[in-house]
């Protein structure tokens, strides 16, 4: 087939790597090689699927749902509807479209980041759409991760990024964000923690090849400083290595906070991968639409993996995504925009559960972006540090657990987004999720009102 990269690269033997030193790899029988998770039948169980498997009765608040902001999503489903015959060509709109993306999106996506990114972007060279943001970090990991590598993951991280480096033969190495309470008696905010220079510093070796940059980050919902991207885009170019910078949450930014690039940064697009998501733009998070954007030199390495394993996207979903792009090109920076509209109107649903969870004692810690809210239960954890559960399991799964059954409601153990050495250090923390329709969001409410009830004497 013309023009198809040759097998042979994909196929090729990874050398074989030194072994992790003990300060910068993870600790002998702390995690499971990447032999153990393909013998055990794939990558570890995802923390939703684990939730799920407690069972019981309650409100769901641990998942994002895209119901909860129907208007935001109306247009893509709309043109769905009407795109077969207004705006996709007759007979297109069941073919397979380009492997690399359908040109209206590619075309789109180029033009629409490199004016963002001050960056001048061919659809052809720099632009590849995939099966989800999931799809894009996959790709890119096996592409870019060799035998050995050491990739650099700040914690907490949005759990797929240890089992996908270890997948690729990568060594993880944990960078913990560090906490700096507030003082004065107010909520914390995800904003007081922050990396710490000379600890970051001292991750990088000879073997470093990637860092894995999450913003706004899952779960805290800390959105970086410019100070601290620009340490991470110094060390990045100090020590001549990749970051891949997972920017699914770019348009969830609150409180006048500025969602930051990366790659626009000095001398960083040369060596960064950009990864978005349609399902968290537009609200549409079943329609598994994600892109990767980086440099030719980059790019042309996940090309060959996406070409050998998914091939190309659902071309459907790909149109209604570019139309919808070619319509935010209109509005940009405009009431009308999804992009204004989308964060003023997650922002009230934020706000609504910070109050409803502080009237039984559980303080938030104020999401900067995205859909989560980290919650502080150690005042519980003092109170019935007994809770049942397993021998060596962390507190926060136990009390998710006694959450469920006695209070009704559903949220994640923030140690699960945590390397295993660290879990007990951070079992302390719970996570929810915010973006719900208000009948749940409603429900919630009232679980919560008849659990303050029990509190008063």
């Amino acid at each position: 087939m013309a023009g198809m990269h040759p097998i042979p690269y994909l196929l090729r033997r990874r050398p074989a790597g030194r072994a992790p030193t003990p300060q910068h790899g993870r600790p002998e029988g702390s995690a499971q090689p990447p032999s153990a998770l393909v013998a055990a039948g794939g990558a570890p169980p995802h923390p939703a699927a684990r939730a799920r498997e407690r069972g019981g009765e309650g409100v769901t608040i641990f998942e994002g749902d895209s119901r909860s902001t129907p208007s935001l999503a109306r247009p893509l489903r709309r043109h769905v509807a009407a795109g077969r015959k207004e705006r996709i060509p007759v007979g297109t709109g069941g073919e397979a479209t380009k492997v690399w993306g359908h040109p209206p999106l590619t075309k789109v996506l180029a033009s629409f980041f490199g004016k963002l990114l001050g960056q001048e972007m061919d659809p052809l060279k720099n632009v590849l759409v995939t099966v989800g943001a999931y799809g894009a970090l996959f790709t890119a990991f096996q592409a870019l991760v060799d035998e050995g590598d050491e990739v650099i993951i700040t914690e907490p991280f949005f759990d797929c990024y240890e089992p996908l480096t270890l997948m690729a033969g990568g060594h993880p190495v944990f960078m913990p964000l560090k906490l700096s309470p507030s003082n004065n008696g107010e909520l914390d905010s995800s904003s007081n923690w922050h990396l710490d220079p000379t600890e970051l510093a001292s991750k990088f070796t000879s073997r470093t090849k990637v860092l894995i940059l999450h913003t706004a980050n899952n779960p805290l919902g800390k959105v970086f400083s410019k100070a601290e991207l620009e340490l991470v885009a110094s060390l990045c170019q100090q020590h001549d290595m990749v970051c891949i910078s997972d920017e699914v949450y770019q348009w969830l930014v609150f409180d006048g906070n500025q969602h930051i690039s990366i790659t626009s940064l000095p001398g960083m697009w040369e060596r960064t991968l950009t990864i978005g998501s349609a399902g968290k733009t537009f609200s549409a998070t079943g329609w598994k639409v994600g892109w990767a954007l980086s440099p030719d030199h980059l790019m042309k390495h996940l090309k060959i993996v996406h070409q050998n394993s998914v091939f190309h996207c659902p071309t459907q979903t790909q149109a209604a995504v570019a139309w919808s792009f070619e319509r935010e090109q209109q509005h940009f920076g405009e009431p009308s925009s999804c992009f204004v509209q989308l964060p003023e109107a997650t922002q009230h649903k934020r706000d609504h559960m910070v109050h409803s969870l502080q009237s039984v004692g559980l303080r938030p810690i104020i999401s900067q972006g995205s859909y989560f809210l980290v919650t502080d239960i150690s005042d519980f954890k003092s109170k019935m540090p007994d809770l049942p559960g397993a021998e060596d399991e962390a507190y926060d799964s136990r009390f998710i657990k006694w959450m469920i059954k006695n209070k009704g409601l559903m949220a994640m153990p923030v140690s699960v987004f945590y390397s295993v050495p660290h879990q007990k250090l951070f079992d302390h923390y719970i996570r929810f999720c915010f973006v719900k329709d208000e009948a749940t969001l409603q429900a919630m409410d009232e679980k919560l009102q008849k659990w303050k009830a029990e509190l008063t004497p």
